[in-house]
């Protein structure tokens, strides 16, 4: 039973960053590129009404920081150049396969684009490396915050000089690990170190007059955000920026997003952490009205209990229903208005990809993963101004789960249903405050990517195995 009466968050957006594959795969041959854009970006559907791609409504742009030179971060794949060069001056056609991507996204109408560091330049650096020779103290020089809040201030402008609107901006990457193993651009930060980042960043764009809301704090697990657990100083994040009573309070800020955001990593196993996580985050937001909170990167790390492992390379349906089952459970449990997948493409023997590439700098293959498309069956559909609604599901095997939403023009109501059980389930769907017509589904499974169907009736068969994505159109 959907009932539009009552309602949840209003989404934002759904995302997939740009690291760091694409520095190369933007630079590949024409053809392949334009095929990977689309099916990350594009909203059209083929002559059978199947759609070309799952329409990602946010992109994430990865600001380098010049870890390409001098740096001794083994792999070349996990670097990333800077605009920023050692005599102090900009080069804006560097990250040049980054921006091809970013324009791509554009072109495609993606609805949000937001730039994120995670390291400040190497010049900016106490140990002049992109990640820490000691996780105990933040790797940006005590004297350096200005300069780097001048540099993110810089690299929008000339960005948007590329004719790149920069909507958000995140200067702090997981500031709870200590980055010290060197396999990555990284650094950890302190409370009171992000909140006067964020403060120093704030005054440069009111300075230029630039309107880039400032997203906060990218929390590496999403109980940082209510608690400190083993990272004093660096946990209770929603408390430390977000209460006036905090000495770190930066909610006030003109050009602070009014999110928190946190990444779901090693809180998605077992069923039960999965749900108490979300739960009391939920609960602790409550005591902030205003504020809404995004689940801003993940993928499929660790062993999870001996549920899934994200070690090898998948492109199967498996990854793909536990990944809808996280999604699922970080909109409704802990009511996140965007989420955000971590590689939109990956070269790695890994569950971190929506697509897979051969690690090749000038072209290769690419290959489609089912974690696309069922990522597909939320990003393509849920748009940006739609609002959660409430669904009743009357399933007795208890294998359905069900989220409902609203979309912004206020005629159209959006169901996704993951089922992974072993067999199909026969679902009725009915109103209790509107009359439907015109039901069209939208199946992602072992053999169909967001496969079309349209269907008469009000029963619909759910696939086991499968994401299905229902839209029925409200009678005026």
């Amino acid at each position: 039973m959907l009932d539009t009466s009552v309602t949840y968050q209003t989404i934002d957006n759904f995302g997939a960053s740009d690291a760091w594959s694409t520095q190369f795969v933007g630079l590949w041959p024409e053809e392949k590129k334009e095929k990977i854009a689309s099916l990350l970006f594009s909203k059209e559907v083929d002559f059978e009404g199947n759609p070309e791609g799952i329409g990602l409504s946010l992109w994430r742009f990865n600001l380098g920081a010049g870890s390409t030179n001098n740096d001794n971060i083994q792999d070349e794949w996990r670097k990333a150049e800077s605009f920023l060069q050692e005599n102090g001056g900009y080069d804006w056609d560097k990250q040049k396969g980054q921006v091809w991507f970013a324009k791509k996204a554009q072109e495609f109408g993606v609805d949000d684009f937001l730039i994120f560091s995670n390291s400040p330049p190497v010049m900016f650096t106490k140990n002049q490396k992109a990640y820490t020779a000691s996780g105990k103290i933040a790797n940006l020089a005590e004297d350096k915050f200005a300069k780097y809040a001048g540099f993110l201030a810089n690299s929008i402008e000339g960005l948007e000089k590329m004719g790149l609107k920069v909507d958000y901006i995140s200067p702090i990457n997981e500031p709870q690990w200590d980055w010290e193993d060197g396999t990555q651009e990284g650094t950890p930060f302190w409370n009171d170190q992000i909140a006067n980042l964020a403060k120093s960043l704030d005054s440069e764009l009111e300075k230029k007059g630039i309107e880039t809301k400032i997203d906060l704090a990218e929390a590496a697990q999403i109980n940082y955000l209510f608690e400190d657990d083993n990272k004093p100083g660096r946990g209770s994040q929603i408390y430390e920026f977000f209460n006036p009573d905090s000495q770190n309070y930066i909610g006030d800020l003109s050009n602070i997003s009014q999110t928190i955001s946190g990444h779901s990593y090693f809180t998605t196993s077992p069923e039960s952490k999965l749900i108490n996580e979300r739960e009391a985050l939920a609960e602790n937001l409550k005591n902030y009205h205003s504020l809404k909170y995004w689940m801003s990167e993940y993928c499929i790390l660790g062993d999870n209990d001996g549920e899934i492992n994200g070690n090898g390379r998948d492109l199967g349906i498996e990854p793909a229903l536990y990944m809808a089952k996280v999604i699922h459970n970080d909109i409704t449990v802990a009511q996140a208005s965007a989420w955000h997948w971590w590689l939109a493409i990956s070269p790695y023997d890994y569950k971190d990809g929506l697509i897979y590439i051969d690690k090749n700098k000038k072209g290769g293959n690419f290959y489609e993963s089912k974690m696309l498309w069922a990522l597909g069956n939320y990003s393509r559909f849920i748009r940006p101004g739609s609002k959660r609604i409430k669904i009743s599901v009357a399933d007795k095997s208890n294998t359905l789960l069900c989220s409902a939403y609203l979309n912004k023009n206020k005629d159209e109501i959006i169901t996704v249903i993951v089922n992974n059980g072993a067999k199909n389930e026969l679902l009725t769907l009915s109103s209790a405050n509107s009359s439907m017509e015109n039901l069209k589904t939208y199946t992602t499974s072992s053999d169909s990517n967001l496969a079309f169907e349209e269907v008469l009736g009000s029963q619909v068969e759910i696939p086991k195995k499968s994401i299905v994505t229902i839209i029925q159109n409200i009678k005026s």
